[in-house]
């Protein structure tokens, strides 16, 4: 045997195999898409769902913060907060519920990382009955 085959055959320890760092704003982005789609599921017609209040808002917005673990190969725990624009009436506490839930999932399927607390703000709440001075129809 030469030495090139004796190398690949031996197996390599995870701790020494290397790890991938994923950036703090591409986890953030992963936040602001999985807040999007929660909203558009749990909108009480998503078809007809009207678009947030300002046409150029940029909500969700996520801000993420990363700490790595102590034990290597355990991977990042997330520290996230996402603010959101909603319908109005609806119920927030669902809503908000449901954005906790999908972005949890999202982070920890495609990101391979925990995120215990996710904080979400209701940053405006917005109603298709308003009109530009901000009085019911």
């Amino acid at each position: 045997m030469n030495d090139a085959s004796e190398v690949a055959a031996a197996p390599v320890p995870p701790a020494e195999r290397g790890a991938t760092r994923i950036a703090e704003r591409v986890v953030a982005k992963l936040a602001a898409q999985a807040a999007r789609e929660a909203l558009r599921e749990t909108a009480a017609d998503p078809a007809a769902t009207p678009a947030p209040r300002s046409a150029g808002s940029r909500y969700p917005e996520a801000y993420v913060s990363l700490r790595g673990s102590a034990v290597p190969g355990s991977g990042d725990v997330a520290d996230i907060r996402v603010g959101v624009e909603l319908d109005y009436p609806t119920d927030i506490g669902a809503r908000c519920r449901a954005v906790r839930s999908r972005i949890e999932t999202r982070i920890r399927d495609l990101a391979g990382m925990q995120a215990p607390g996710i904080e979400v703000d209701v940053v405006g709440l917005y109603s298709e009955h308003l009109t530009a001075g901000g009085r019911v129809r």
